[in-house]
């Protein structure tokens, strides 16, 4: 399945505290629940003002789906053509 990385413009992310970052992943994972194996969620980063994410799709539209089903911004989708391991260039 096609790996994408998500980028959030959630103002003030970095400062989130515990329970707000638990509050938005189980949002998103009640919502992914309701989508079956058609996308997954691997991980994210967060930082002062966004979060990346890294999924897996069948395509753009299912997360723009999650996306709005969860309440959370996709402000940009970037599909992944490429992993560079720094192990394999050694």
């Amino acid at each position: 399945m096609p790996q994408y990385v998500i980028e959030r413009d959630i103002p003030g992310a970095g400062s989130m505290t515990e329970v707000e970052l638990r509050e938005v992943s189980l949002r998103s994972l009640e919502s992914l629940k309701g989508m079956g194996q058609e996308i997954q969620w691997i991980y994210s980063y967060v930082t002062d003002e966004k979060v990346y994410c890294v999924y897996l799709a069948p395509d753009e539209t299912a997360i723009r789906e999650h996306a709005r089903r969860a309440s959370i911004p996709a402000n940009r989708i970037s599909a992944v053509r490429h992993l560079l391991d720094p192990q394999k260039y050694q």
